[in-house]
């Protein structure tokens, strides 16, 4: 049963018990909202499409000419604090970024190097039991893609790094973090988000993930701080709803399931431990921040089943796809070649995918680092990553597998500097 919130709106903070029933609620009940603005839902969709088609064609007309869509960005300039005014503005507008030179490729390399080194001397070949989530378990390989390890040296000595830190600050930055007479986040420090890292060897072939996004579910319209976060789409007032405003994102539930992300991540990221060619089944985003807002309102169209939000389901991936999201997928891009020590970002909210390949020619190895700066939402999460630090298990937005618990060589808390004791929330962060 849904309640009234000071929206307006009903809201569920939990999965709702009747799915289907709710989603007719929310739907008549956005409608309403649109329509009290004095315009209709097909008038408010239509200026959101009309700003998406613009960009698409941008993206396209930018390929055409054989020209880079992702932006690139020397590390060496965001530490002097060097980048320019059309770099942040490109920025902005695409919502993602290569940062060349993020560390230096000798470094990169000797991580990869000690990555296999960790696991082949733990044996983690011999005690690996297969895929245990909902991304990767179709991978049909010899030996996993993704190793489902957290607490390596390679891994943690990157997290902990003056050099990451610094960009998460700088991307942090991108984001509006004070608004509504409140601060959302602390953009300058970090909580820790452990992720896995990927191993693709040569040979490879993987037929990629399909087009998505990762911020949330059935949540993203039926909770309190998700319609909060909406409120100018869903009042009728396109132009008032900006991608990088993080209000009310960071009180947002998030309804649970395998493949959620209990952080707020400004972006997500990985790191590149290895050379790879832009056409090696490499990263594709839809590079257009304000497209959430057309994946927001695209469900209450006429078209949609009263019942369905364009098939978006709880314990699944948000999809985007040809039956309701056309001109989304015209706009898809790829990364560029990237070398390693170059790192990859993108919004939190922005629809990726990764492409397929046959015959993969060298490796693709990547380990998996996003922006989750400090805040209540993310001092929660890392609270049970600490936890599991301590004892080298698999952190709690993951599988249960805990393959690092007996291994004696992970990461140790006497290892941790200041920056790693922080985002951990082991010591407090500067004043």
């Amino acid at each position: 049963m849904s309640t009234d919130t000071p929206t307006g709106l009903p809201h569920w903070e939990t999965i709702p018990d009747d799915i289907p029933a709710a989603t007719r609620e929310i739907k008549r009940a956005l409608r309403a909202r649109i329509e009290a603005s004095g315009r209709s839902v097909a008038d408010v969709f239509a200026e959101v499409e009309e700003g998406v088609r613009a960009e698409v064609a941008d993206i396209v007309a930018t390929r055409a000419r054989g020209e880079q869509v992702w932006p690139e960005i020397a590390y060496a300039d965001i530490e002097a604090g060097t980048v320019s005014e059309a770099q942040l503005a490109q920025l902005a507008r695409r919502g993602c970024v290569v940062v060349r030179g993020h560390f230096p490729r000798e470094q990169a390399e000797a991580w990869d190097r000690a990555a296999v080194d960790y696991v082949d001397g733990n044996q983690f070949f011999e005690h690996y039991t297969g895929p245990a989530d909902d991304f990767f378990g179709t991978l049909a390989m010899s030996k996993p893609e993704i190793y489902p390890i957290y607490w390596s040296r390679s891994q943690m000595e990157a997290r902990q790094s003056p050099r990451m830190a610094t960009v998460q600050s700088f991307l942090n930055a991108r984001w509006t973090h004070e608004s509504e007479g409140r601060v959302w986040f602390d953009p300058d420090v970090d909580t820790m988000y452990p992720d896995r890292i990927r191993r693709r060897p040569p040979g490879t072939d993987s037929g990629g993930l399909g087009t998505h996004l990762d911020p949330g579910t059935l949540d993203l319209w039926m909770s309190e701080g998700y319609q909060r976060h909406f409120r100018h789409l869903f009042s009728g007032d396109v132009a008032a709803y900006d991608p990088w405003d993080a209000a009310y994102r960071t009180d947002a539930v998030q309804y649970p399931g395998s493949t959620m992300c209990s952080a707020f991540r400004t972006f997500q990221g990985w790191t590149a431990l290895s050379e790879m060619d832009h056409d090696q089944g490499v990263l594709h985003t839809v590079p257009i921040p304000g497209a959430m807002a057309y994946l927001m309102l695209r469900p209450l169209l006429d078209d949609v089943p009263e019942d369905d939000m364009c098939g978006v389901q709880p314990n699944r991936t948000f999809p985007v796809d040809e039956r309701w999201h056309p001109l989304l997928l015209e706009g898809l891009a790829g990364i560029p070649d990237v070398a390693p020590g170059d790192s990859v970002w993108w919004h939190c909210d922005m629809i990726h995918a990764v492409a397929p390949v046959t015959d993969q020619k060298g490796w693709g190895n990547v380990m998996y680092i996003p922006a989750a700066p400090r805040c209540t939402k993310n001092e929660t999460y890392v609270a049970g990553v600490r936890e599991a630090f301590l004892e080298g298990r698999s952190p709690g937005d993951f599988p249960v597998e805990d393959y690092e618990a007996g291994w004696p060589d992970r990461f140790g808390v006497e290892d941790l500097n200041a920056i790693g004791r922080r985002g951990l929330g082991l010591e407090p962060a500067p004043v």
